[in-house]
């Protein structure tokens, strides 16, 4: 995984909407990088409500919110819209941007392994250096510890 004081992997990725976002692009603003296993779900819903009520907060504080998971764009849009979502939400089908940063990994579920998304954040600065790492995250006041950290930033 990736570690703080690395430089993050840049990627260009299809997000909700149909258009595209590229993480260098965004740059000198302080990007909140979180991946997630799926849309939808009762985790992965809540942690981007919870980002989502917090957007004007990281917005006035400088960053960019961004959801990666391996769903598709459509997927995505479906997802934002049921639940108002305004966040970028970016497709990662591939998974080489999930790979970029360690967060494809074995999982295991009722005795059975299987491959999948490690629920992670990454905030990064202006500069493209990864400055803190959340990883194995539990979802509940999430988004309020990466929004205290992107203020201290």
């Amino acid at each position: 995984m990736i570690s703080a004081g690395d430089t993050a992997p840049d990627f260009t990725l299809p997000r909700d909407g149909g258009a595209t976002v590229t993480l260098s692009a965004l740059r000198p603003g302080k990007v909140v990088l979180y991946f997630y296993p799926k849309d939808d779900t009762p985790g992965c819903t809540l942690e981007a409500q919870d980002f989502n009520a917090r957007l004007a907060d990281f917005t006035a504080a400088g960053a960019t919110v961004i959801g990666i998971s391996k769903d598709s764009v459509k997927s995505h849009d479906k997802f934002c819209k049921k639940h108002g979502l305004g966040i970028i939400l970016a497709s990662d089908e591939g998974g080489t941007t999930c790979e970029d940063y360690g967060v494809w990994v074995e999982k295991s579920m009722y005795g059975r392994t299987y491959m999948g998304i490690e629920r992670s954040t990454f905030l990064i600065d202006g500069t493209g250096k990864v400055v803190r790492v959340w990883p194995k995250v539990s979802v509940k006041g999430h988004a309020d510890e990466v929004l205290a950290a992107v203020k201290a930033l």
